[in-house]
């Protein structure tokens, strides 16, 4: 337990940095941007490669994928029901289903699974099940309904999460470890040592990010908010820890790893999905805003009660 809170002081500390420098302005008007786009391309992409090219593919295909699987699809399931009720239209009902169960396993995820869960590995089998199944199905859905999104083919826009960095890193981590290949150490320690810039840019980046944000939840969108961050922050992890305790029978170290990993806040990339296909803006990015806040004492209680 102790160790959990240490690692959640750690992530707090370094956001707390990033929001001194941002409100210093000490890295300039394009600071934030520029560490996301380091994490995003390059260093968190090399520190998945390097973590999966050395563990054993057992342990990602497991039982606690089935769980986040399980309980990403009753969290999305419930807002799409609702919706559907409630007549939000499909382009709104299909960003605030993500909303409410589209982890952010990249951004914090990372972090979290490296300082809190001890292991960046955990949350990779979740990354890649939402950018190669969650995404297209999604991307599918908005094209369908009719909205201008991304020009180009349709199978063009289906194939976007394969040009995805980290996706790619994951994937290629994967590769390495099924082949049994072993890279020699004067290739793997450069890629090692990108990767160790990952965890702090990215949370650099979020403390940067929270300087000058609006108040969220405003408008005509504040049922939807509302809603998609009660199922993301309470409902899916709730859901998770069922689905673990009751189904799967997972203790411990295994049923902590399931139920943070469901309690992460909706990612930051659902904004770009749908500011590409111009609806539900200001959904995502209050859901994102009001669930990432949330998400850091409703972790705490986590880790305080299964860790």
């Amino acid at each position: 337990m102790q160790g959990v809170l240490t690692g959640f002081a750690v992530i707090a500390v370094v956001i707390a940095v990033g929001y001194a420098i941002g409100r210093g302005g000490h890295l300039g008007e394009h600071g934030r941007d520029v560490l996301t786009k380091l994490a995003f391309h390059v260093a968190s992409p090399a520190l998945l490669f390097t973590t999966l090219a050395r563990t054993d593919l057992s342990l990602i295909f497991s039982s606690r994928l089935i769980v986040t699987a399980l309980s990403t699809a009753a969290a999305a399931g419930v807002f799409v029901a609702v919706g559907v009720v409630r007549g939000w239209g499909v382009g709104r009902t299909t960003i605030g289903a993500l909303c409410s169960g589209y982890v952010n396993s990249g951004n914090l995820g990372i972090p979290i699974a490296v300082y809190v869960l001890g292991d960046a590995s955990l949350v990779a089998p979740v990354l890649l099940f939402q950018l190669l199944l969650i995404t297209p199905v999604a991307l599918t859905v908005l094209d369908l309904s009719g909205r201008d999104g991304e020009k180009g083919p349709l199978w063009h826009r289906l194939l976007t999460p394969l040009r995805n960095p980290i996706a790619v890193g994951s994937l290629a981590g994967v590769v390495v470890s099924a082949s049994g290949i072993d890279i020699p150490s004067f290739a793997m320690d450069p890629v090692t040592l990108i990767g160790n810039m990952s965890v702090p840019a990215v949370l650099l980046a979020f403390g940067i990010s929270l300087c000058g944000s609006a108040m969220p939840g405003r408008g005509p969108d504040r049922p939807l908010v509302l809603l998609s961050v009660a199922l993301k922050t309470v409902g899916q992890p709730v859901v998770a820890w069922a689905l673990a305790v009751g189904v799967f029978g997972l203790r411990g170290a295994p049923l902590l790893d399931v139920v943070v990993t469901s309690a992460l806040p909706a990612a930051q990339n659902l904004f770009t999905y749908a500011s590409s296909y111009g609806v539900g803006e200001r959904l995502a990015r209050d859901s994102i805003l009001v669930s990432t806040v949330l998400s850091v004492p409703v972790l705490v209680a986590v880790a305080a009660l299964l860790g």
